[in-house]
């Protein structure tokens, strides 16, 4: 067990690990402990970091707790939300909303209460274009939380104050933009065969192009001429932004942001939609009673030709030990 001041000084080199993380753009969940009943390992304050793969940094409780609040961590994640993960030997009958309760009957027998935060990277967005609606939007999609990048020949900083970067050019090779992020082509008329062919040199997951379904055919019709693959022009969305008979520059911007954040909360539920059925192959321990993905699994036994999985270590050897101990007829059934 370790000390308060140990868990102190942990927690420090956790917030340092959490800043390094932020400034590489990387997502991490930020984990908690808020409360606890003895006996218990971790103490109120202490930290962890869980990274989207699982891997985990700090101490916040033995082999079970690790389990849980690393299944925690992920889908608070891949859900953008904040959890309460209550982690004790009676379950809790009721479903708060924004608590997620594991039983667990192993070790301590005690109770935790750990907050888990996550901390994901901004959305990043590729405006190609240097027109009163680029500067619009490059002022209003910081707002909801994108990251904002302007790629222009002759575009300057002063007219784009809120964006993170602005360039020269249509160099879009160092932009970084991946299947999770958006492009914008806003030339209106100046430039626009360029600006969407640096639109599809990029790696982004929709494209959308400012300007009328007339202008925007002639212009796909280009695009396939130049030997773009047929299924990434058709994919490009115009006019862009969602219908709300916008008119002027800052309303066209405020239609775009609206069709963007409709698409990312989309694709966030196509995520929790995609994991809501791979928990369908959840498993149980035999020995604590706690949910296990054999898919992630890092304990497994076999026994009498039956596959088991464990949160940890201590349980996989309790069973390994005496495997009829905790399959009776007495004990819920794996």
């Amino acid at each position: 067990m370790i000390s308060e001041r140990e868990a102190a000084l942990d927690s420090g080199a956790i917030l340092e690990t959490a800043a390094s993380l932020r400034r590489a753009g990387k997502p991490f969940a930020l984990a908690t402990v808020v409360r606890c009943e003895n006996p218990t390992s971790a103490k109120p304050g202490a930290k962890a970091i869980v990274e989207p793969d699982g891997t985990l940094h700090g101490w916040i409780g033995g082999g079970c707790a690790q389990s849980a609040v690393v299944k925690a961590a992920k889908k608070s994640l891949r859900e953008g939300r904040p959890y309460l993960v209550h982690i004790s030997p009676d379950t809790e009958e009721v479903v708060e909303e924004g608590v997620l309760d594991f039983g667990m009957r192993c070790h301590s027998g005690g109770t935790l209460d750990i907050f888990i935060e996550p901390m994901t990277s901004r959305p990043q967005l590729l405006i190609l274009g240097a027109s009163p609606v680029a500067q619009a939007l490059s002022e209003l999609a910081p707002r909801v939380g994108f990251a904002v990048s302007v790629v222009f020949p002759g575009a300057e900083r002063e007219f784009f104050p809120d964006a993170d970067q602005v360039r020269e050019g249509f160099d879009v090779a160092s932009s970084g933009i991946g299947p999770a992020d958006f492009v914008v082509v806003a030339t209106q008329g100046r430039k626009d065969e360029e600006g969407l062919e640096a639109a599809l040199a990029t790696a982004a997951g929709a494209i959308a192009f400012v300007g009328s379904k007339r202008k925007a055919a002639k212009l796909k019709q280009y695009l396939l001429e130049r030997g773009h693959a047929r299924a990434r022009v058709e994919a490009i969305s115009s006019p862009a932004g969602l219908d709300i008979g916008a008119v002027t520059p800052a309303e066209i911007a405020l239609s775009i942001v609206a069709g963007l954040v409709q698409q990312r909360r989309e694709q966030g539920k196509t995520d929790i939609q995609k994991d809501t059925g791979r928990k369908i192959m959840a498993a149980v321990d035999p020995v604590c009673g706690m949910q296990v993905d054999p898919a992630t699994a890092e304990y497994q036994s076999s026994y009498a030709g039956k596959d088991y999985y464990f949160c940890c270590a201590g349980c996989k050897h309790r069973f390994d030990q005496s495997p009829g101990q905790y399959l009776s007829p007495s004990r819920s059934a794996p």
